[in-house]
């Protein structure tokens, strides 16, 4: 009988104990997801920059062309590379961050589950 009582008890007790934790991933999740769309909102803006920097220095760059400044045009031309290579990033690091999201929500559905 005290066997049994032990049992039941330890067994409350670890269902009692599990309950706070579950609570708080499931918060520390919904954060998660939060912070990850803001940072996507932030990843777009960026793009959005990026290209509009893009459609400056091929304009500026044709307008040099035109123009036969030579030594402008090579300034113009590396430029283009490195706001080229800010858009590689930044879309890289929205990936990233769509990726997180992604995993964030799958974590959110497994916490839920498991209550």
């Amino acid at each position: 009988m005290k066997l049994t009582a032990i049992v039941i008890t330890g067994g409350l007790l670890a269902a009692l104990a599990g309950t706070p934790a579950a609570a708080d991933d499931l918060g520390r999740d919904r954060r998660d997801i939060r912070e990850d769309r803001r940072e996507i909102r932030g990843d777009k803006r960026e793009i959005r920059q990026d290209r509009r920097e893009l459609r400056g220095d091929r304009q500026e760059l044709r307008r040099d062309y035109r123009a036969g400044r030579v030594d402008e045009v090579k300034e113009d031309r590396k430029e283009l590379r490195g706001d080229r290579r800010e858009l590689r990033e930044d879309r890289a690091d929205r990936r990233d961050d769509v990726r997180d999201l992604h995993q964030d929500q799958r974590d959110l559905r497994r916490d839920r589950t498991e209550r």
